[in-house]
C-alpha cells in the first residue's frame, strides 16, 4: 500500500497525533517507531515522503537515512528536538531534504510535507509529457537532472530553479498567478514579490538569450507569469 507520509519517530504519542491531523487533510500517513519497523514496513509499502527523527531509541535516525538514500529518491524531512547546526548541515548533507525542529507545529510541518507532495505530482505530469515529446521540440525539461533543454542547449538549474520552472512548464502558455507560484513552489504565501522576481530573473539568464526582452517567460504584470514554448 502507498502512503503520502511515514513518520519514523519513537515518540509513539506525537507521532500518533501528527498523523491523526494530516489524516484530517487527506494526507495518508504511517508510523514506525524504530529504523527496522520502517525498513521492513517497506518491504510491502511505499510512502511519497518521509518524516524521520534523528533520535530512534538506542539507533540513529542518521544512520537510517544514509540505508535509505541507497534505495530509494523519496523526499526525507528530519524532526527533531536536536537544535544545532552541525546536528542541521549532517542532516542535510546526508541526503536529507528538510530539517524541522521540534517542538514544530502541525499546519507548518502539514504544508512542508504538502510542498513534497506538489513536487512528485509534478514530476509525474513532467514524466507523461516527457514521454510524449519529440525531437522538433525546442523547450522540454528533464526532472531526473534538474535541467532544460532550450533550442537545442541544455542548460542545468538549482532545486529552487527547476522548481519554479516546472511549475511554470506544467501550466505553460496560460497564466500563472504570483499566489500559485508561492504556494506551489514554496508552499506558503509569506515570501515577498522581491524574492520571486530574483528567481525568474537568474531562470531568464539562464534561460534567455536577452534577459531584458524574454522570449519564454514573459511578466504578466500585476499578476504573475507565463512560459511560452511555442516560440
Amino acid at each position: 500500500m502507498n502512503y503520502n507520509c511515514l513518520i519514523i519517530d519513537d515518540e509513539i504519542e506525537l507521532s500518533r497525533m501528527t498523523q491523526e491531523y494530516f489524516e484530517m487533510f487527506e494526507v495518508s500517513c504511517a508510523t514506525v517507531s524504530t529504523a527496522d519497523e520502517c525498513l521492513e514496513f517497506l518491504k510491502e509499502n511505499t510512502a511519497d515522503v518521509f518524516l524521520l527523527d534523528i533520535n530512534l531509541g538506542n539507533e540513529s535516525g542518521f544512520t537510517l537515512c544514509k540505508q535509505l538514500r541507497e534505495r530509494y529518491d523519496t523526499p526525507i524531512l528530519f524532526i527533531s528536538a536536536r537544535q544545532s547546526d552541525d546536528d542541521v548541515l549532517v542532516a542535510l548533507n546526508i541526503g536529507g531534504d528538510d530539517y524541522i525542529k521540534k517542538p514544530y507545529t502541525l499546519s507548518v510541518l502539514l504544508a512542508k510535507v504538502k510542498v513534497q507532495l506538489k513536487r512528485l505530482e509534478v514530476v509525474k505530469q513532467l514524466s507523461g509529457s516527457s514521454a510524449k515529446a519529440t525531437d522538433t521540440e525546442n523547450f522540454t525539461i528533464d526532472p531526473a537532472t534538474l535541467s532544460c533543454r532550450v533550442d537545442g542547449h541544455e542548460v542545468q538549474l538549482k532545486a529552487k530553479e527547476f522548481a519554479l520552472l516546472s511549475c511554470l512548464y506544467v501550466h505553460k502558455d496560460t497564466i500563472v498567478t504570483k499566489e500559485k507560484l508561492f504556494d506551489e513552489v514554496w508552499g506558503d504565501s509569506f515570501y515577498s514579490d522581491s524574492t520571486l522576481n530574483v528567481h525568474i530573473r537568474r531562470l531568464r539568464e539562464k534561460l534567455e538569450e536577452n534577459p531584458n526582452e524574454p522570449r519564454y517567460i514573459k511578466t504578466v504584470w500585476g499578476t504573475g507569469y507565463i512560459l511560452e514554448t511555442n516560440k
